[in-house]
């Protein structure tokens, strides 16, 4: 088998410093680190050139998506991404290597490297792949901001539960490629004459990305811990009960003591949906305050909302 590529043995949470998880709400969380960061990203492994190769890529600006000379080429880039996905999804994020991935798709290693430069640069593809909008979400387009919101939601607790493995990557800084900007660009289509400036915006949609995501990283992790232990969930909770049990009736907890018995009965999904729920209400709420407020030189209830121009 041909030696690995250097990056090939990058750490893999740091291997794409710059990537990002969520769908709407992850680009707006991501743009929203760059302003607060300077604009600056320097890449993981390799630096500004490492950065500026998974950027051609994510934008074709490379032409690997078939080589253009050498062998006639078996593959597409578009085939190696999606196999690396499957893989993370099916061995997790630790497993991703160039090998791997090119055992999956029954070709030799170096064959991958006439695509892609190393793993690096893959997950950055990868991450970017998994974040195509759901063809409900961009038929909803334009459609009515809550709903579209709830649907930006669901997209995105999918996204992550589908693929685990993303939850481990660096969204500090993402790069932002076309499917990830695809889902914010409808969030944002979504809250357009709504009277919240751009700032107010973005920071809704890393609100929600941040709920959706917390929830499924929870979900994730439970599942992560009933296979890494060996217990599941009802032995796990049987073995505490004794105890809690105890330091509740010894009148130390008083407040959790009086919590009806159903209080813990909620799953991971009905915990989202109250999060959510709770979540969209107060932008709701804000929303009918400022365009029901008179604004400077306006008749009471006609304030303007923000448009093009005016920081929206």
């Amino acid at each position: 088998m041909a030696t690995e590529h250097t990056s090939e043995h990058t750490p893999a949470a740091t291997t794409a410093d710059g990537t990002t998880g969520g769908t709407a709400g992850g680009a707006a969380n991501g743009a929203a680190g760059e302003a607060a960061d300077g604009g600056g990203a320097e890449g993981g492994t390799g630096g500004v050139p490492r950065l500026v190769r998974s950027l051609d890529l994510l934008w074709g600006r490379t032409g690997k998506a078939r080589p253009a000379r050498g062998p006639k080429p078996g593959l597409t880039l578009e085939e190696i991404v999606r196999a690396a996905v499957e893989l993370a999804n099916s061995e997790g994020l630790a497993a991703l290597s160039m090998r791997k991935v090119a055992a999956r798709l029954g070709v030799g290693t170096m064959s991958l490297y006439r695509y892609v430069p190393g793993k690096g640069e893959l997950l950055d593809l990868m991450v970017d792949h998994v974040q195509l909008p759901s063809e409900e979400l961009a038929a909803h387009s334009g459609s009515d901001w809550r709903s579209t919101l709830e649907l930006v939601a669901a997209d995105s607790w999918k996204l992550y539960t589908d693929n685990p493995w993303l939850l481990q990557v660096n969204q500090a800084r993402p790069l932002l490629g076309p499917n990830s900007l695809a889902g914010f660009e409808i969030a944002i289509k979504a809250l357009d004459g709504v009277p919240l400036s751009g700032q107010e915006k973005t920071a809704a949609l890393v609100a929600l990305d941040n709920l959706v995501q917390g929830s499924a990283r929870t979900l994730v992790l439970a599942h992560q811990a009933a296979t890494e232990s060996g217990i599941s969930d009802e032995e796990f909770w049987r073995t505490q009960y004794p105890y809690l049990e105890r330091a509740v009736v010894s009148g130390d907890y008083p407040w959790i003591a009086a919590l009806p018995e159903d209080t813990f009965d909620a799953d991971d999904h009905t915990l989202l949906q109250f999060g959510l729920s709770t979540l969209l209400d107060g932008l709701d709420r804000l929303i009918t305050t400022r365009s029901s407020a008179p604004g400077p030189g306006s008749p009471s209830g006609s304030a303007s909302a923000p448009g093009p121009g005016t920081g929206a």
